[in-house]
This record gives structure tokens, sequence and C-alpha cells, in this order.
């Protein structure tokens, strides 16, 4: 292959992780089967290999490969025998049959079909980790070991999950739609957490070479403000959406020129995005207004301890002890080996590294934190602001050979070295 061929080809396959979402939700609409559709999105692939490295990358990269996989899906609907029926379930196959048909749009029905998806993927049919790994693999556009990153858990263990879930879907007939009523309300926990989950790959991807993939972070957040619109009176929504605003409206100072991580103290806070601040702030009102009796939830809570970060002008400013006590309401409503490592960071800095160290040695012995590269990374950060820097160092080089990411194991290796103070 020659030199231009194999720089098209690494272009065709960022383009394929970008948009891999969009066409499988929208080839979903046609076969009504999560496999098939990520096989056609896959075909897609293929002919894109084929024939952009001689006829160029077109200037919509993703309405073609769309347009392409929705052509086949097509053609193998109209192989089946049952194409008439098939046809008719589907009613927008393609545009022109949905607008001969006449049908009319249901107001309280949205028309996207990545939300679909999501709902779709986050059926009570499937387990709650399986809903979370098919969402991933399919909205995310996360390989099995990215996943198994993302959720702590085995790759073998993801790929079952992945596999068992496209099938269950496929057998029990599972609608391509967003549910209404008491069904909708049943899986917005699930659609939440992935939702997030999403997000958070895309904030801080768990593998590659950028330290950020920022059309996940985009697709989180549009999402997030569809259901918003969907589910006005669901505070945990608003939560979400409020948490996912203020996270977005750093993202512009959490990496150097170079791509390199970027500390949160060491951001140039004029580079946070205001009117993503805003929203965030008029995101979480709305949330607070819509408090349920026991409280506030997770999401709520996350976006008050961003809210908290995001009202200081400047690092020092921030109020670290309210930031804790959220961390300690978050840990009781929603226990977790992670939050409680991120509640360690809060307390070393309202009450000093020593404090936060101590309940970071509690945690060293937690199954789920195994190989979770955060880990060792904040516990040499305490170690280091205590003097250890042996120690510290040690902890930086841990850390840095357990991520899969280059830009934070690049990070981590220079926090590790002698040469990095």
């Amino acid at each position: 292959m020659t030199e231009r061929h194999d720089s098209t080809a690494r272009a065709i396959e960022t383009v394929f992780r970008m948009e891999a979402p969009r066409v499988i939700a929208a080839v979903t609409r046609i076969v009504r089967d999560v496999g098939i559709a990520e096989e056609l999105a896959q075909d897609a692939l293929v002919a894109a290999l084929e024939r952009w490295p001689d006829a160029g990358v077109p200037d919509n990269p993703g309405a073609w490969l769309t347009a392409t996989a929705k052509h086949r899906a097509v053609d193998l609907v109209r192989r089946r025998e049952n194409y008439a029926r098939k046809l008719e379930e589907v009613g927008r196959a393609t545009e022109f049959a949905y607008e001969e048909a006449g049908v009319v749009a249901d107001p309280d029905d949205i028309d996207d079909d990545l939300l679909r998806l999501v709902f779709m993927s986050c059926h009570p049919v499937l387990s709650a980790e399986a809903r979370v790994a098919l969402t991933l693999r399919l909205l995310g556009g996360l390989t099995t070991a990215e996943i198994a990153r993302a959720v702590l858990a085995p790759e073998p263990t993801v790929a079952q999950r992945v596999v068992r879930a496209k099938r269950t879907l496929a057998t029990k007939n599972v609608a391509f739609e967003v549910p209404f009523g008491a069904e909708r309300e049943a899986r917005l926990g699930s659609v939440l957490e992935v939702i997030y989950l999403i997000f958070n790959e895309g904030y801080a991807a768990t593998a590659g070479d950028d330290y950020l993939r920022p059309g996940l972070c985009e697709d989180a957040l549009r999402l997030a403000r569809v259901l918003q619109s969907l589910m006005p009176k669901e505070s945990e929504v608003h939560g979400l959406a409020a948490l996912l605003e203020l996270q977005s409206s750093r993202a512009a100072a959490r990496t150097a020129p170079d791509g390199a991580p970027v500390l949160l103290k060491d951001q140039h806070r004029t580079q946070w995005n205001r009117l993503l601040i805003r929203r965030g702030f008029t995101a979480l009102a709305h949330a607070e207004a819509t408090l349920p009796g026991d409280g506030p939830g997770p999401y709520v809570l996350q976006a008050a301890i961003a809210a908290c970060h995001a009202q200081a002008l400047r690092y020092p400013d921030t109020d670290w002890s309210r930031i804790a006590a959220l961390y300690a309401l978050l840990a009781a409503r929603a226990p977790s080996p992670v939050i409680e490592l991120n509640r360690a960071v809060a307390v070393s800095m309202a009450e000093g590294p020593a404090a936060g160290l101590a309940i970071v040695e509690e945690l060293a012995g937690e199954p789920a934190l195994q190989g979770y590269y955060l880990l060792p990374s904040v516990r040499g950060d305490l170690l280091e602001r205590l003097g250890r820097v042996a120690e510290a160092r040690a902890e930086f080089a841990r850390a840095a050979a357990l991520t899969r990411n280059e830009r934070e194991r690049e990070f981590l290796l220079g926090r590790s070295s002698p040469s990095g103070d």
C-alpha cells in the first residue's frame, strides 16, 4: 500500500470510529436488529476502504457511510420473503417510504435515532451490565477492551455480554423506539448511566493516542439535553445534563497545545466556556426544583460538586470542604470505590494529604480497583504532597504501566522521573 493510501486508510478508520454510532442507529431503524446493523456498518467501512483511497474522502464521509449502509440494509430487507411486512413495520425504512405512508409522528416521540438506540440497548430484557456494555459498544464505538476498562470488568466477560445482548434483543423482537409512561421510567436509570459512561470515555479516553474524544462528549451531552426536554420533571435527568454541561465547559483547558493532559490546578480558567457553565447552573436549578422526597440523587450531587469548581475563579478559591461534604453524601447515596477515591482527593484538599491518604490506603484491597490506574496515581500525588518523593515516583510509574492512553502514560511517566521535578 502506498503512503497516501495508508494515510487515507487511517483517516477512514478514524472517521468510522466517530460516525459508527449514527450509522448503526440509522440502519437499526431499517433492519430492527442491532447485530445485523453493526455488520452492515462494517460492510460500509470495507466499501470505504476499497473506494476512498482512489476516489478520495467525500466531503461528508459520515453521510456516505450511512447511505451505503442503509442501501445495503434495504437490499437485505428486499431479499427477505416477508419484505412487504417488514417495510410496513419499519415505516421510515427510507425517507420516501415514510413520506408516502403519510405517517404522522407522535408529538411525544423524539426523531433521534441515537436516543432510540440507547433506549433499545437499555431494555429490561437485558441485565444492567449488558445494557451498559452494549450501548457503549454501539453508541460509544468502544472496543471490548475499552468497555472492560470503563466498567472495571474482564474483557472476556464484556465480550460475552455484548454477544448475548445482541442475540436477546433480536430473539425478543425489542422495538426500536423511545418508550412511554412506566416503561420509560423503568429504563431511565440505565439510560442515564450509559450516557454518563459515554461522556466519561470522551472526557478521558481509556485508550488510544488522544487524551480526549470530543465527539463522544458531544453525543452524550446532546442526548442528555434531549432527555431534559423529554422528561422535564425528572431531577436526575436535569442533574446529569448539568454535570455534563459543567464538565464540558473545561474541555479547552484540559489539554496543552501538544495534547498533553493539564491538571485542574494548572488550567487557565479563562478558557472555561462560560456559556456551558451558565447552562449547567440552569440545569442544576431545574434539578433542585424537581427533587424527589428522598433528596438529591447521584447525578444531582455530582453536578453540585462540578458547580463548586465552576464557581471558583481561581483554584485556591475552591470550596473543598463543601466538595468533601458532597462526596460524603454521594458515597452514602451511591456507594462505590471510585467515588470513595474521589472523596479521598477532596478530603486531602480540605484536611490535608495525610487525611486523604488514609482513605486511599483503605481502598488498596478493593477488587474493583485492581488494575485501575487512578488508584496509584492519586496515591502518588498524595505521597508527593507529603514529601515522600521516591514513593510517589514509584506510584506514578505503576499508574503509567496500567493506563492504556498514550497521553496519560506520557504524563505519568513524566511525574515518575526525577527530571520531572
